[in-house]
């Protein structure tokens, strides 16, 4: 038996990190957080605020975790108001919540000023918070909002936040260090101080990053003895974001003293995966992904010709902190090809597919890999894309049926009581089974029209895609010319729950989308395990 203590991993992207300026996470883009974080493996996900809007009422409704303790969030008690006659607390504690993380002030300041009551009924309101989630039959959390401000300006009654939620029976009670401004070494007095009056077993970190320290203050906090870490999913979060738990997971697995003195719920294959989900979460918001980002960034294992580009292909572990396939990454040395042959074989075999790194078609794919990288798709968030690719390239993907061509018309036009509408037409030729099908359809929008049309008539393969849905539909523009490379990143899914991502690209952002939606249609024909009915295999 391990003698490590426990570190707990909340997670609070979904709450926190909406707070991230231009951000608004849909009800399927928060299904699909939960997807990339119960897969990365955190403790604790904190979902939003039930009650606060529709889309957190909705979330809410049901439970969306299978290992995570889903967590909901909200204020204490209003002051004036009893916990049975607070609409907003019975909202929360109404939830399909696990949890019930209360945000509670422990600043005196705030406290006269915001909410105009004494500080003995900020306290009560604490504790009878607290006491009604555990009634609730559910497990409490307190943040101390702005708890270092607080602490600076009357450490006695910050300290006395943390001590009531303590004895009122919250699971953790969690420093908040709201604005950011604190720096490590005093984060790393005060909570020491903290966790003399309540057992560092309870107590938590919330760093924002308003100094770029909010990795290094979680980490001051754990050595001080806090034993729960909030943070977000690349760090987002109002502002310049919170601590950034992509960053803080490898630290704590790989570097010393963190790795010999705690064990997190984190697996290493989930870890190997970091790079992965990290990116695969960029794509979900639409946006870059940072190529400089520690561990998981497409530069952190880099090298340009020069004095180190030979050593590094010798001696890696001489120029490198840590082995990059550690944490999915891998190392890129720009004069030389042979990494990335390495790298592409870690990634066949990850679905699956064996070859011998002597067969020649493995030049090929790399090639192709490079040409399509510069033209301007990112695997690294379709995998569905690139399984197909690579297997196409192998020659064991059949050919289920081939498009001849597609045609879209967008109309805007008067309806017969006098509306103005927009109606999307496609239509789309394919062969399928021997036969030329044509198909019209319309849409919601090109894209669903091309989607419904594609769809219509695939002859014997129509049962094999009853269920497929398209659940997300994202657009990039590489390039701000007027002849601008279009990035399409579709997301599907079926009844079974199973999601995949395809890309297109094109300067046309119609061919881009359907380059995406019939990878999407042929990844769940070749997953579904169907036959070519006889039409003729791809050729190698």
């Amino acid at each position: 038996m391990s003698d490590k203590e426990t570190l707990t991993l909340f997670d609070t992207t979904l709450r926190d990190g909406a707070q991230t300026h231009g951000l608004n996470f849909s009800l399927e883009e928060k299904i699909a957080v939960v997807d990339i974080l119960e897969e990365l493996g955190v403790d604790y996900i904190e979902g939003g605020y039930p009650g606060a809007n529709p889309t957190d009422t909705a979330f809410f409704q049901s439970p969306r975790t299978t290992r995570a303790r889903f967590t909901a969030f909200g204020m204490t008690k209003r002051a004036g108001r009893s916990v049975s006659n607070d609409p907003g607390l019975a909202a929360i504690l109404q939830s399909a919540s696990d949890s019930v993380c209360f945000v509670a002030k422990a600043w005196d300041y705030h406290v006269r000023l915001a909410l105009g009551i004494s500080l003995e009924e900020n306290l009560d309101g604490i504790a009878e918070s607290v006491g009604a989630a555990l009634a609730a039959g559910k497990e409490a959390l307190v943040d101390c909002e702005h708890f270092f401000d607080g602490y600076a300006a009357d450490p006695d009654f910050a300290l006395s936040c943390v001590e009531t939620a303590y004895r009122a029976g919250a699971r953790w009670v969690v420093l908040c260090d709201t604005n950011g401004g604190t720096m490590p070494e005093t984060i790393e007095t005060v909570v020491r101080t903290v966790c003399e009056r309540v057992p560092g077993s309870h107590i938590g970190i919330h760093a924002h990053d308003d100094t770029g320290h909010a990795v290094a203050n979680s980490l001051a906090a754990v050595r001080a003895g806090a034993r729960q870490i909030q943070g977000t999913l690349n760090g987002i979060g109002e502002r310049c974001g919170n601590a950034n738990l992509i960053t803080l997971i490898p630290t704590l697995k790989l570097k010393a003293p963190y790795r010999d003195m705690f064990e997190v719920g984190v697996t290493d294959d989930a870890l190997a995966d970091i790079t992965v989900l990290s990116r695969r979460f960029d794509e979900l918001l639409n946006r870059a992904p940072d190529v400089h980002a520690p561990y998981v960034g497409a530069a952190a294992f880099t090298t340009k010709a020069g004095i180190h580009a030979s050593a590094i292909m010798k001696e890696p572990e001489t120029y490198e902190h840590i082995p990059p396939e550690v944490v999915g990454n891998r190392r890129r040395v720009l004069v030389s090809d042979q990494a990335g042959k390495s790298n592409l074989l870690s990634e066949l075999a990850r679905f699956g597919i064996q070859v011998d790194s002597k067969d020649p078609r493995l030049d090929r794919l790399l090639s192709d890999i490079k040409e399509r990288e510069a033209e301007g798709y990112a695997y690294e968030a379709a995998d569905a894309s690139f399984e197909l690719m690579a297997r196409r390239v192998l020659g064991t993907v059949p050919t289920f049926f081939d498009v001849q061509s597609f045609r879209v018309m967008v109309e805007r036009r008067h309806n017969a009581i006098g509306d103005l509408v927009t109606v999307s037409e496609a239509v789309v030729k394919i062969d399928v089974g021997g036969k030329t099908v044509m198909s019209v359809a319309e849409g919601n929008g090109p894209v669903n029209a091309l989607d419904n049309a594609l769809r219509k008539d695939l002859g014997p393969y129509q049962d094999a895609i009853a269920d497929l849905e398209l659940l997300d539909f994202k657009v990039r523009i590489l390039n701000g010319s007027t002849a601008a490379t279009t990035r399409v990143l579709i997301e599907s899914g079926d009844s079974a729950g199973h999601r995949w991502f395809t890309i297109g690209v094109s300067p046309n952002i119609v061919d881009a989308s359907f380059q995406a939606l019939t990878d999407s249609i042929t990844y769940r024909l070749m997953k579904q395990g169907v036959t070519d009915h006889g039409l003729q295999v791809a050729a190698e």
